[in-house]
């Protein structure tokens, strides 16, 4: 007992060695620490990036990955195990995408949101209420970047799995509404008041429906009436062009369509040929071609009732730019048209236009008669007969 004590005494350390081999410890690692080898370390984030390369860290990231952009390797791996289907029944996959759906939806990343959710309805997890619901969130996704359409497809879908799923038939009601289907829409408010017949927000819908309703009917029945007035206007148009014998081309006689009478030229393009009932006449487009100077004037509304030279008189009543040597005007012209066998024939200016388009040689081309118009005795008008 006293042995024991004694040999307590002499191994006891005081402070001031306590201390003293506290110091020496220390000194002993600061040492070790500097005589280690230097040695760079090579996986650490670049200095001049590493607030990029943390963003894309998953454990610091503030935003989920852009559709297309390279994700972190341990990222990529969290998700291979999330949504790896060798690991996860079809149920678990389900969930987790619509919860990334809901994720997305929440931030106002609708886009996402239709990928993750389009995701859990692939996997088919035979649960009806987890399948409703993906169809019902990517529904209301499509309903605010206003994809009706697929919003209303969406719905149908929904409601196959669960007909009386309330929130769906709001939102096809109100899809029906804006795709302008009021009769489908009256349908969905009806099916949703039967089971709220005080559903404020329905009723008015429905009362909206109504008067869309009619008032698209009443437009559709005014269309109708214009239709069948406007058929009228065309086929007296054809009837009266068949009556006068004119030739059309690639027409036969009875058998002409009004797409045989559009123009060719754009500054014609707003005025084919058309009936004036008043005087019944036919008032045409039409076009005169200067040959030696590839110039044309159109006369956008010629009835036929007038003359050639009418048209021309006005034209020349001052000399035009391009006629430096002031050789274009009334009395020094001569006109032409090109028959079928493509010859030149003189016409007489002086008489109306629709007794000149009766001639057996003139068919009119692409609804717009055209003439030639030289100078008298020109050197032009001489090489062009010569031609033709």
């Amino acid at each position: 007992m006293d042995n024991s004590s004694e040999l307590s005494d002499k191994t006891q350390m005081t402070n001031e060695e306590r201390l003293k081999l506290c110091r020496k410890l220390d000194a002993d690692l600061e040492e070790f620490i500097t005589n280690l080898p230097k040695r760079k370390y090579q996986d650490g984030w670049p200095e001049d990036r590493w607030e990029e390369e943390m963003a894309k860290h998953p454990f610091f990231m503030k935003k989920v990955p852009e559709l297309g952009e390279e994700l972190h390797p341990l990222y990529e791996g969290l998700q291979k195990l999330k949504y790896d289907p060798e690991e996860n029944e079809p149920y678990d996959l389900a969930i987790a995408y619509k919860d990334d759906g809901n994720f997305n939806f929440k931030h106002k990343n609708y886009r996402l949101a239709i990928v993750a959710y389009s995701e859990g309805i692939k996997q088919n997890c035979g649960d009806h209420e987890v399948e409703a619901s993906l169809l019902n969130n990517r529904a209301a996704a499509h309903w605010f970047l206003k994809n009706y359409r697929s919003c209303l497809k969406d719905c149908e879908l929904a409601l196959k799995i669960k007909p009386m799923y309330n929130k769906v038939l709001n939102r096809a009601a109100n899809c029906c509404y804006h795709l302008t289907q009021y009769n489908k829409a009256l349908e969905f408010c009806d099916k949703l008041l039967e089971d709220n017949s005080n559903n404020k927000e329905i009723l008015d819908l429905r009362k909206k429906c109504l008067k869309e309703l009619k008032e698209k009917e009443r437009n559709e029945r005014k269309k109708d009436i214009e239709k069948k007035k406007q058929k009228k206007l065309e086929d007296d148009l054809i009837k009266e062009i068949v009556a006068r014998g004119y030739q059309i081309e690639q027409g036969c006689s009875g058998n002409i369509n009004l797409s045989q009478l559009e123009p060719y030229f754009p500054e014609l393009a707003q005025y084919k040929v058309s009936l004036n009932k008043e005087s019944n006449s036919l008032v045409w487009p039409v076009v005169f071609v200067y040959p030696e100077y590839k110039i044309m004037d159109y006369v956008q509304q010629f009835n036929e009732h007038d003359s050639i030279s009418e048209h021309l008189n006005i034209i020349f009543e001052t000399y035009p730019e391009w006629d430096q040597q002031k050789k274009y005007a009334p009395g020094n012209i001569n006109v032409y048209f090109e028959n079928l066998e493509q010859k030149l024939v003189k016409v007489d200016d002086k008489k109306p236009l629709g007794e000149v388009l009766m001639n057996p040689g003139y068919v009119i081309k692409r609804g717009t008669p055209s003439f030639m118009i030289f100078v008298k005795g020109s050197d032009a008008e001489k090489m062009y007969l010569e031609i033709k």
